[in-house]
């Protein structure tokens, strides 16, 4: 069976097209785990939230998420920041989840507050918001038009 050079050429030509994708795609994406303090919040529904998600300031990433437990005396989840120490976040911080999309994933959401007091290693941020679902959203939505 004869091949044709036309054929052998474009199967090249995509090839080295997949791998520059490749290449362009890993070198846009940030997974590396951000190495700095770490600070804790508490929240009664974190829906979804995995070790490795990011946490941001404003849509940057400043931070990723090393760990969650399930705190056995309240039932509630203990949400476990590494900060980067560039970042020094101010004691009155409101944390909160936060989806990428509709379907996407979740991150922690920072918001600075205006205190000089800065949290230190191993401080928990005492002011967090917990995560609404879709469901969440459109019951209030539905229940507020009701009334």
């Amino acid at each position: 069976m004869k091949k044709n050079p036309i054929e052998t050429i474009l199967g090249f030509c995509v090839l080295i097209f997949a791998c520059l994708f490749l290449y362009f795609a890993g070198s846009r994406v940030d997974i590396k785990k951000v190495e700095g303090y770490t600070v804790s919040a508490n929240f009664l529904k974190i829906g979804g939230l995995e070790v490795g998600s990011d946490v941001r300031i404003s849509g940057i990433k400043v931070g990723s998420v090393v760990a969650t437990k399930l705190n056995k005396k309240d039932y509630t989840a203990d949400v476990y920041l590494s900060i980067d120490p560039s970042v020094q976040l101010p004691i009155d911080t409101v944390a909160g989840i936060a989806d990428v999309g509709i379907m996407g994933d979740k991150y922690v959401r920072l918001e600075p507050g205006k205190s000089q007091a800065i949290l230190q290693n191993n401080s928990r941020i005492m002011n967090t918001k917990n995560y609404k679902s879709l469901e969440d959203n459109v019951s209030e939505f539905i229940f507020l038009s009701t009334k």
